[in-house]
């Protein structure tokens, strides 16, 4: 790694910390600098301001999440075991990463909106997108639907669940009980003969 990525990887570390501890308003560019050992202007060479490099951490903290939320679903790609699997994936990654946890539970309202933009989401909706073409060729999700719409429409579905069950204190057993895999099921099965 050459010292220039060196550097902006440090000042994103410095950013993820600073900013899952302390928030957006309470953080200055300053602070996060000195967090990376930086001088007080190193971090505008790497981002245009503090909302550039604070979407920047936001994207580098949440990657691991959505990471966590898809090693979770390996294996096999039942509808069952897809649904629950993943919410529990992605709870669990999010215990480890502050920052994309802070805005998940809503303690970033200014930028909840812009979570579902971030890059990492891309592979999310792109694997949702894999298990449903899946599932079709086997009979087991209906074929009149189109994968990467129903994917694109179901990755702000299961953030708002995870916004809920952060910002309720649920337990994902109480909160996504037999209701919530009914919604799933009526978009994604074949109708009952």
């Amino acid at each position: 790694m050459r010292k220039g990525e060196r550097t902006r990887q440090a000042l994103l570390d410095a950013a993820v910390a600073r900013f899952g501890r302390d928030g957006y308003q309470r953080t200055s560019i300053a602070d996060i600098n000195r967090d990376a050992g930086l001088s007080g202007t190193a971090a505008y060479a790497y981002f245009a301001n503090k909302e550039e490099l604070f979407l920047a951490a936001v994207d580098a903290d949440a990657t691991p999440v959505i990471e966590a939320g898809l090693a979770a679903l390996t294996g096999d790609i039942t509808l069952d075991n897809w649904r629950g699997a993943l919410i529990i994936g992605l709870l669990d990654g999010l215990e480890r990463h502050p920052l994309a946890r802070r805005i998940v539970a809503g303690l970033e309202p200014e930028f909840t909106v812009r979570l579902l933009m971030i890059p990492a989401l891309d592979e999310l909706r792109a694997e949702h997108a894999r298990r449903i073409r899946t599932l079709q060729a086997t009979g087991q999700v209906r074929f009149d639907i189109d994968p990467d719409q129903i994917s694109r429409g179901m990755v702000p579905i299961v953030m708002s669940l995870l916004m809920a069950l952060l910002q309720t204190r649920s337990t994902p057993a109480a909160f996504l009980g037999p209701d919530v895999a009914a919604v799933f099921d009526a978009i994604l099965l074949p109708p009952a003969r």
